[in-house]
């Protein structure tokens, strides 16, 4: 399996690109600012054909080069449904006042074909079966997608829920504390210490390494004793 994943401009937000190997389909996960460029590469290193992308919430660090993305292929946008009104108005994902000029773009409007995810959903593209599991907190459509990589080692595309050693602000609209944690609780903790998470920003990490070291992985755990 191919997982190739790289920051985007201004924000580091991450983008990955994922195909069951070179030559096949592929699906993009978070298009944000300015990654079109490093992007094709990788499409035409790899000689890749983008069928989807899929959005972990609808932040436009996170959403930001979806249009292009999606119109320069023709292929369909997937996000929840909480969270699809930020994709032509983004500014209500991080309150802000609706034109704003957001790293110098003024307008943003859906791709053309935008379907929305639904809790505990399969979605199957590039040869590929994705997990859909809803995780409210750091805004209210947030989810993650699992996927079973190489030598069924689990992955988790965690969007902004969980990162190495730390987890995602709940302090724009739509976010919630108390849904943050219950995400954490009820979708993080009995996840396989195996799992391979590749977070919205920063480095690689896994389960059992938040469990041991993720502080509010931790606290969680000893609340729930």
């Amino acid at each position: 399996m191919l997982i190739a994943g790289f920051p985007s401009d201004a924000t580091d937000t991450n983008c990955y690109v994922i195909a069951p190997g070179d030559g096949e389909q592929c699906v993009v996960v978070d298009p944000g600012i300015g990654v079109t460029g490093q992007l094709d590469e990788i499409v035409a290193e790899h000689r890749l054909h983008p069928v989807a992308v899929l959005l972990t919430h609808g932040h436009f660090d996170h959403t930001f080069s979806v249009l292009p993305v999606c119109q320069a292929r023709d292929v369909p946008a997937l996000i929840h449904p909480a969270d699809r009104g930020q994709l032509a108005d983004p500014w209500s994902g991080v309150g802000m006042p609706a034109g704003t000029p957001l790293f110098g773009q003024l307008t943003f409007a859906e791709p053309d074909d935008v379907r929305e995810l639904a809790d505990g959903a399969t979605v199957s593209l590039a040869g590929l079966d994705f997990t859909v599991t809803h995780t409210p907190g750091h805004s209210a459509g947030s989810v993650v997608f699992g996927l079973t990589g190489d030598d069924r080692v689990p992955v988790l595309f965690s969007g902004d829920l969980l990162f190495a050693g730390s987890i995602g602000r709940t302090d724009l609209p739509g976010g919630s504390g108390e849904q943050m944690l219950a995400s954490l609780r009820d979708t993080v903790l009995p996840m396989d210490d195996a799992t391979v998470v590749r977070p919205g920003h920063g480095p690689a990490t896994t389960i059992a390494r938040e469990r041991a070291s993720n502080p509010f992985l931790q606290d969680l755990g000893v609340r729930d004793l």
